[in-house]
């Protein structure tokens, strides 16, 4: 799911003539069709066609600050020159050029950021590397890739010890060359908007990840996506400029929530950044929302777990968050109930969205709402973005039948890197993405019913964990679950469930099973059970790992 938190208010009286003079003929927001890649798509006219012109337009915003972290604040001018000067020594020391790859292989820091627009300002592809990775994962990244360098803090530098590439450390290499060419041009680059910007890799809980190939085209369509919903903002009367908003930046950086939809977009609106560098911790995250006032936040449903339990959201001053967002895996109407209820800022500013990798952000949003009048809504599709449901031959679906999701639109990837099989698995000739993922739309909104990977087919019959896990969520002992389907000599699998208790919890695999049963078709109540007090593993976006689960 994208962590996009800004989604304008529910639609009011005139919102279709809002967007029609925001986006039509001759507006600042115009949407005209353009050959993309051999398909004709909707494409902002008035958009930046390379990302070193984001940076260069940046220091228009000069002494106000990009980035703060707990003890460091970075000002606009100051992040410009810092990656001029980094850029000239990746260029000159280094000899990196267009279309090199340059990995990312480290934890949120400054340095990510400052290293990311240097990258992609001359022309090279940012690569990110995921920095929970292993050694072995990090070697297959390595070979995949091929960057000409990395750029690794101390923790992932131990796993790349026999790497081949030059490694580049972020605490005394990075941190020393974004200084050491004072008076350094603004780096540009001869780029065509097709050419590949970013790579970022797919999740990879099953199978080997593969890496979605962004382009200088997405991340633009990106940025001009979050200007026309700063600008719908201020039509729907928000007292907050773009320039006032404060984001706070908890999700990892190789992350499309972290990266496209809130470091890119920032730089271009001179928005400030609130980066929380560490391991998760409620007290020093609430203390950064009040020191900063912050307004907008994404966070995956385990953090929110997290708030939910530390029980002490109340004790901070948190009014001035107004928008946020679950991100990165799904979360049931029930957990966002709990959210609305006990947690002061999400009760009237609690948005959802859908997004994938390969989507660059979010295809779908709800806001506020929408949520409250369509519970388990994943919104409406987003600008630009046009939204099929088709059945297994192709055929596109009616309302409120079920199929999978396809989309279409100038933010969808370019393809895999170096997969051309699972590139054309993806992706048609006309450019519609089949993304996996099974749902139906309802009088225009998405609902999303199950991941198509994880379909248990028991006994002939489809069963979709998604829906299990929503009603066994409704329990009061249950922390979390994970539904999955299991070998079964007849029935081809079986229904399985682990669940994770709240503390000091006695309920029973029967107290559940008939609790299932009262909401459920007699197939789809699991029929093993695990019990458990221990988390379920996830990735570094929230999402559960679904091969390390056992029953």
């Amino acid at each position: 799911m994208s962590s996009d938190t800004d989604h304008p208010p529910a639609t009011p009286a005139g919102a279709a003539e809002i967007m029609g003079r925001l986006t039509g003929p001759g507006a600042r927001f115009e949407l005209s069709e353009a050959d993309v890649l051999g398909t004709r798509l909707p494409v902002f006219t008035h958009r930046q066609r390379a990302l070193h012109e984001v940076l260069h337009a940046s220091v228009a915003h000069a002494d106000r600050e990009y980035i703060v972290t707990a003890d460091r604040r970075i000002t606009f001018a100051e992040h410009a020159a810092q990656v001029a000067s980094l850029a000239q020594v990746l260029r000159e020391e280094y000899g990196i050029a267009e279309g090199d790859r340059v990995a990312i292989a480290a934890a949120n820091s400054p340095e990510w950021i400052q290293t990311f627009w240097a990258t992609v300002s001359i022309g090279a592809v940012a690569v990110g590397f995921n920095a929970w990775w292993s050694a072995r994962e990090m070697a297959y990244g390595i070979e995949n890739a091929e960057p000409a360098l990395v750029v690794a803090d101390a923790r992932q530098s131990a796993k790349l010890a026999d790497c081949a590439v030059p490694v580049l450390s972020v605490e005394d290499d990075i941190s020393r060359f974004v200084a050491a060419r004072p008076g350094a041009p603004l780096p540009s680059a001869g780029v065509a908007e097709d050419d590949p910007a970013v790579i970022l890799y797919t999740s990879g809980t099953s199978g080997r990840p593969k890496g979605a190939v962004h382009t200088h085209r997405n991340l633009l369509a990106v940025v001009e996506y979050h200007r026309l919903n700063d600008a719908l903002f201020h039509e729907f009367g928000d007292p907050l400029s773009a320039e006032d908003r404060v984001y706070l930046l908890t999700l990892p950086l190789f992350h499309i929530a972290s990266l496209h939809n809130l470091a890119v977009p920032r730089l271009a609106t001179g928005s400030r950044i609130a980066l929380h560098q560490g391991r998760f911790d409620v007290d020093a995250i609430l203390g950064m929302v009040e020191r900063e006032r912050v307004t907008n936040w994404g966070a995956v449903p385990t953090m929110a777990h997290r708030m939910l339990e530390h029980g002490g959201a109340h004790r901070y001053d948190t009014s001035s968050l107004t928008a946020f967002a679950l991100a990165s895996a799904p979360s049931s109407t029930a957990f966002k109930e709990q959210l609305r209820q006990n947690l002061p800022f999400a009760k009237d500013s609690l948005v959802d969205s859908y997004g994938l990798t390969e989507t660059c952000t979010a295809v779908a949003a709800a806001n506020p709402q929408e949520l409250a009048t369509a519970p388990g809504t994943l919104g409406r599709p987003v600008t630009g973005v046009r939204l099929e449901i088709r059945d297994p031959a192709g055929e596109v679906l009616g309302e409120g039948e079920e199929g999978e999701v396809c989309v279409r639109s100038q933010f969808n990837m370019l393809g895999y890197w170096r997969n051309p099989e699972a590139t054309a698995g993806a992706i048609d000739a006309d450019r519609w993405l089949r993304t996996g993922d099974l749902g139906q739309l309802r009088e225009g909104r998405l609902y999303l019913s199950s991941r198509r990977s994880d379909l248990i087919i028991r006994g002939g019959e489809n069963v979709y964990p998604a829906e299990i896990e929503t009603v066994l969520m409704e329990h009061p002992d249950v922390r979390e679950c994970l539904v999955l389907g299991v070998p079964h000599p007849d029935l081809g699998q079986e229904v399985a469930a682990v669940v994770v208790l709240v503390p000091g919890a006695t309920t029973t695999p029967q107290t559940l099973r008939e609790f299932a049963a009262a909401e459920l078709a007699y197939f789809k109540v699991p029929k093993q059970w695990r019990l458990t007090a221990d988390a379920l593993p996830r990735n570094a976006t929230g999402k559960v790992i679904r091969t390390k689960v056992r029953v």
